[in-house]
């Protein structure tokens, strides 16, 4: 799956602020929009960062209260890792894991397309990997007594993994 079907099935919503929104309106949108990074944009089409909640944090430890009354320009992430609609969610899991990131935007080429966090990409692989489980527990039902035993007893123990 490529990054462009996931947008399609979660949205390309994005919840953008401008470089000078005051830090404390956009840990107000944060909050009441449950998500954990806002995407910096002047015109809404191109990208200048990305605000998220590491970065207010750091932001916290260098300035104390301070934070609050400065503008997103002067913590956000800059420039923002990126990925683009054509990149495959292995690749973008991986770009993940190496930055230490939770959030990307998406860019087509240089058009702001959308964003994916870790949680859209880990939700897709779980459903994957459950897909894959239920496909073999049925070709093991499908062979015979012990096979279905086990494949009954392999899909109680995997299905414990979701909980």
């Amino acid at each position: 799956m490529n990054v462009a079907t996931l947008l399609k099935a979660k949205g390309d919503r994005v919840i953008r602020v401008s470089p000078e929104t005051p830090v404390v309106v956009a840990i107000d949108r944060m909050k009441h929009n449950a998500i954990g990074a806002l995407v910096v944009s002047a015109n809404g089409r191109e990208l200048q960062g990305l605000l998220s909640e590491r970065d207010i944090l750091q932001g916290l430890s260098k300035h104390g209260s301070k934070l609050l009354d400065l503008r997103v320009c002067d913590v956000m992430s800059q420039p923002a890792a990126t990925c683009s609609p054509e990149d495959s969610l292995k690749h973008v899991m991986r770009q993940m894991t190496s930055k230490r990131i939770h959030h990307i935007p998406v860019l087509d080429p240089h058009c702001l397309r959308g964003i994916i966090s870790i949680g859209d990409v880990v939700k897709y692989f779980l459903e994957e990997m459950e897909l894959e489980v239920n496909v073999l527990c049925d070709l093991l039902a499908a062979s015979g007594p012990d096979s279905s035993r086990f494949a009954s007893t392999l899909a109680r123990t995997l299905s414990s993994f979701g909980d």
